[in-house]
């Protein structure tokens, strides 16, 4: 019988499954043909400290000196740049102080972002604390962590069936497993791997977003530009390869699905883009589109559903791959009954027993 038998290969299951088989076997099991298929493998790849609710600030903050140090982000930076109109003011103070940025002059800014519009940016915030993330890299690390201690990642295993036994669980996926403890980690799928087991789901709900790939304006190198977000989160940018990813951090509510990214919505958020910079976007490259999803309040779901061996790692929304190394130690203490280092409020703020009517 399987010690603990992970259900998700995302990020959050890649982690969660490399820190669990420090204390017993482990069996990761991805429904796609490869590990990081849907929102891992479509991330932005930011590791940004400031971004999120507070719960998720602290995972980020415990997070920081793995991303720096062991997956080497720090070779990575990027910087965030806030860019705003006249009429962003009362949401451009609001990210201004959220994310803990500095004003710069507009002069300072186009040093930064040659092509930022003098005539219609009026409000520019910054700070150099963000890095590009290594986001397959992060996945291979705790993967090889997780064969290192002779755990098992099966691919293209999509669960039919959940049953409870008399020592744990049996899963229906392709073959069957039993296992003591389920680790659910199935991203949009999640609430259906609980319905599965007879769990009481979250509320989980997957939001689409939309990205596309553009071409660099003509006569500019991107590679050193920050990352470019509009107040109240409404588009970003973000070089990426020689090119740019345009965002209109579109927040669309759908089943859970192999996405795909809207026309007219990348369109408007072009056109947000642009309103902000002297140089139109003249050729699409790719597009697509990610599930970010969220639970009802939009914080982490880290620890125990009402049945003590069926343990939720959920609801990570935009917010994966900056918290998987301490959302992945803490489900790691939970498990143990070894105390956490995030503290008892932050704990609590993320335990899946606050959605308990």
């Amino acid at each position: 019988m399987i010690d603990f038998l992970v259900i998700g290969g995302g990020i959050a299951g890649a982690s969660a499954a490399a820190r669990l088989s420090e204390l017993g076997s482990v069996v990761l099991l991805e429904r796609e043909d490869a590990l990081a298929y849907h929102a891992s493998g479509r991330s932005a790849a930011m590791f940004e400290e400031t971004y999120g609710k507070p719960s998720t600030i602290a995972l980020n903050q415990a997070s920081k000196d793995w991303h720096l140090n062991v997956n080497g982000s720090r070779d990575l930076p990027r910087g965030v740049m806030l860019i705003g109109r006249a009429a962003d003011e009362q949401d451009f103070d609001h990210d201004l102080a959220a994310m803990k940025m500095h004003r710069l002059t507009l002069q300072e800014a186009t040093e930064l972002l040659p092509i930022i519009n003098k005539e219609t940016v009026t409000h520019v915030g910054y700070h150099k604390d963000a890095w590009d993330v290594d986001t397959d890299a992060a996945v291979q690390r705790y993967v090889k962590m997780l064969r290192s201690n002779s755990g098992m990642v099966i691919t293209g295993a999509e669960v039919s069936k959940i049953a409870r036994t008399k020592h744990g669980w049996l899963i229906s996926a392709g073959k069957e497993y039993s296992a003591r403890q389920i680790i659910n980690a199935a991203g949009a799928w999640a609430d259906q791997i609980a319905d599965l087991a007879g769990v009481t789901p979250l509320g989980l709900q997957p939001l689409r977003r939309s990205i596309a790939r553009v071409a660099a304006p003509d006569g500019h190198d991107v590679s050193r530009w920050p990352m470019l977000f509009g107040p109240g989160e409404r588009w970003y940018a973000k070089p990426d390869a020689g090119a740019l990813l345009v965002s209109p951090a579109d927040e669309e509510p759908v089943e859970p699905m192999d996405a795909w990214a809207d026309d007219m919505t990348l369109a408007e958020g072009i056109a947000r883009y642009e309103e902000h910079v002297t140089a139109p976007v003249q050729r699409m490259i790719a597009n697509w589109a990610g599930l970010r999803t969220f639970t009802p309040d939009r914080g982490l779901a880290i620890g125990q559903s009402e049945d003590p061996s069926f343990w939720w790692c959920a609801g990570q929304g935009g917010y994966g791959f900056q918290t998987a190394p301490a959302a992945c130690q803490l489900l790691h203490d939970l498990v143990a009954g070894t105390p956490s280092e995030l503290g008892r409020e932050t704990v609590e703020a993320l335990s899946p027993a606050r959605f308990k009517a």
